[in-house]
């Protein structure tokens, strides 16, 4: 029992629990993508090549949220580890960026991991709180 002097304890904040479950959803994601010499934002950029066909660099920034100056560099790096392919790479002509066999691949492999987070983290052993929480955002964002 609180004294009448003591502070009542806060509803916590929205924001810092999100804040706080991603950052611990971004550190398993970086420990699983690790063995597939995989970060993060690489998936990420992956994945927005191979759901967008015919993506541009600047919708690539837009979607990654970072600059198309560090599209550019990142793509040049996915390119020289073979994991894209730019068909049209000259100036003044926009480029078709595409997955190469290899990114295909790894990016399987990378969505395997993902899976095997999400389970750990919001599946049917996972602590309930955070079950809810993956049950909230499946039933939003599913189509």
């Amino acid at each position: 029992m609180t004294a009448p002097n003591d502070p009542q304890p806060s509803a916590p904040s929205t924001s810092i629990v999100v804040l706080t479950l991603a950052r611990r959803v971004e550190a398993e994601l970086t420990a699983a993508l690790a063995p597939l010499e995989l970060t993060v934002s690489k998936l990420g950029l992956l994945g927005h090549i191979s759901g967008v066909p015919g993506a541009s660099f600047s919708d690539l920034a837009r979607m990654s949220g970072i600059s198309v100056q560090s599209v550019h560099g990142a793509v040049k790096a996915l390119v020289a580890a073979g994991l894209v392919q730019d068909r049209t790479a000259r100036a003044g002509s926009a480029s078709t960026i595409e997955l190469t066999p290899e990114g295909t691949r790894l990016l399987d492999a990378a969505r395997a991991k993902v899976s095997e987070v999400d389970e750990r983290l919001f599946g049917p052993d996972a602590d309930p709180a955070q079950r809810e929480v993956g049950r909230v955002v499946r039933a939003t964002f599913s189509s």
